[in-house]
């Protein structure tokens, strides 16, 4: 671990925190995220390698703790880690209020839908088993469809064709609904453009902002114009 050769406590802080990606694994920890391949999707484009290393950083620190269930390891914030939860809160808040620009590789679809599955109002959903499948329009055909099932209370993820009719298909591009669940733009307008056009029956259609919402810091207040 590289150190500043400072007393200062942000200095001893930053030793520990501004490795690469080592607060976006705090951040999917804080999410929920207790499993490697939980965290992994959480953050797709970060090598099992590294993300190995970075684990064993943070335990090291008194950050994570790493036990074993079922012969499965699992790892969870200390103290020490749940403190750093406003820390990451602000860094989001910040981020959403003052950076909207997105590159093209700041997309993912992978991030995007694991993300919307993770915190799926479920309550709001039909108590039968309810399937959304997402076509995107801008991306290769290997990731441009994606399904949201919710079932018994549970929303999953699949890439791969659940067998369940979709109650509504989402018909977009991957930028703008990034920019939708981000909350630099409304589900209304997103619709009323054009940018985003729904598939099916007029009751489900309606209930299908509900149904997603928006990510926690799509309500961050964001500058004026």
């Amino acid at each position: 671990m590289a150190t500043y050769g400072q007393f200062c406590p942000v200095a001893k802080a930053m030793e520990v925190l501004d490795e690469r990606w080592t607060l976006l694994v705090v951040r999917e920890l804080l999410a929920g995220s207790t499993h490697f391949n939980e965290l992994r999707r959480g953050n797709p484009k970060m090598s099992p390698a590294l993300l190995a290393k970075r684990l064993r950083t943070l335990e090291r620190a008194g950050v994570v703790r790493r036990s074993e269930i079922a012969g499965r390891s699992a790892y969870r914030l200390t103290l020490a880690g749940e403190e750093l939860r406003p820390v990451v809160e602000s860094l989001g808040a910040w981020g959403a209020r003052w950076i909207s620009e997105l590159g093209e590789e700041d997309l993912d679809p992978h991030l995007l839908f694991w993300d919307v599955r993770r915190t799926v109002p479920v309550a709001t959903w039909p108590r039968e088993p309810t399937a959304v499948e997402f076509r995107l329009d801008d991306v290769e055909a290997r990731v441009a469809r994606w399904w949201l099932v919710v079932r018994d209370g549970d929303a999953d993820l699949c890439d791969v064709d659940p067998g369940l009719d979709p109650a509504v298909v989402v018909r977009s591009g991957l930028r703008v609904l990034t920019h939708v669940w981000r909350g630099d733009t409304t589900w209304e307008r997103a619709l009323r453009s054009g940018d985003v056009v729904l598939d099916g029956p007029v009751a489900a259609r309606r209930s299908l902002p509900a149904w997603l919402g928006q990510s926690d810091l799509a309500r961050v207040p964001r500058p004026a114009a």
